[in-house]
């Protein structure tokens, strides 16, 4: 059984020199180390680059030991979900130092349960007593007339003449180079100001009276094995619909890994297909495979 040591701070102007040192004796023992620098608490774990990379890596057994509780969870909605992905893939969570470093915090007895559930309380509050200071700290600035805040890229005249050339027609490519800005910031002032909104779906628009109408075929139900990769990152991005079918879904136990074997209308698979995409950037190549085995699966059952 191997411990793999799990490191983050939240922004690009702190470090992890209080985390090494309470790890310190992991480190020298060659435990591996995985980290997500400048990563804020609000993205969950399982979003972050190098847990998911630990997840992929760990065997079943393993312990992921953490300098403190606020490295890995800061609510206790995090602690729910960060603990059903650990006990399906068999592994164990421990802080390295302090009161808790006796406790397997994935453990699944009521005791545990109580406590790591006080724990994340206790990392709740702070974390919005946090913020509450900061709301004020702004509102004070702004009563005081200070301007806060990046200045807009585009200013009021430049918003109208974006939204009428795109409504005209152009593309949003097009007027990013004509106002000399990101093609994100175009799209941020269209969405604002509601102007990428589709309009009624085709299908939904009052059909003519004397047409025939077609007849509608039930989406058949199939049974299809979810990578347990993916099962994991649906728990976090996936629809409320998506979710509640995932939890009256079967885990099936691989090797190391595991699957999710998901009786659904494959219209269902097809959208947890498209909700689980990963982005390219931050995609392991496991969680690509397991895309793509998924993706096979749908397509040989249509």
């Amino acid at each position: 059984m191997t411990d793999c040591l799990y490191l983050r701070h939240s922004t690009d102007k702190q470090t992890n020199a209080r985390q090494l040192h309470a790890l310190d004796g992991l480190l020298k023992s060659g435990a591996p180390k995985y980290e997500d620098p400048a990563t804020s608490s609000r993205v969950y774990a399982i979003n972050r680059s190098g847990f998911r990379r630990l997840l992929d890596e760990a065997a079943v057994g393993d312990t992921i030991r953490i300098a403190d509780a606020a490295r890995l969870f800061r609510s206790t909605n995090d602690v729910i979900q960060i603990r059903e992905v650990l006990q399906r893939r068999g592994l164990h969570l421990q802080i390295a130092t302090g009161a808790w470093s006796g406790f397997d915090l994935a453990a699944d007895d009521p005791q545990t349960k109580l406590f790591v559930t006080m724990l994340a309380g206790v990392l709740e509050f702070q974390r919005d007593m946090i913020s509450e200071n900061t709301k004020e700290g702004v509102a004070a600035a702004e009563a005081a007339g200070k301007t806060l805040g990046r200045p807009a890229a585009l200013g009021v005249k430049a918003v109208a003449e974006v939204v009428q050339a795109y409504g005209e027609g152009a593309a949003v490519k097009a007027l990013a180079r004509r106002h000399q800005v990101d093609p994100k910031t175009i799209r941020r002032v269209l969405d604002a100001a509601g102007a990428r909104e589709l309009p009624e779906p085709l299908d939904m628009l009052p059909a003519d009276p004397g047409e025939q109408q077609p007849v509608l075929v039930p989406d058949p139900v199939v049974v299809l094995d979810l990578p347990g990769l993916l099962a994991d990152h649906l728990q976090v991005v996936g629809n409320e619909i998506v979710r509640q079918a995932l939890a009256t879904a079967r885990t099936i136990r691989r090797g190391q890994g595991h699957s999710v074997r998901l009786s659904a209308p494959l219209e269902l698979h097809r959208a947890a297909l498209q909700q689980s995409t990963l982005a390219a950037d931050t995609a392991s190549p496991a969680e690509r495979k397991a895309h793509r085995v998924y993706a096979a699966r749908i397509t040989a059952a249509e």
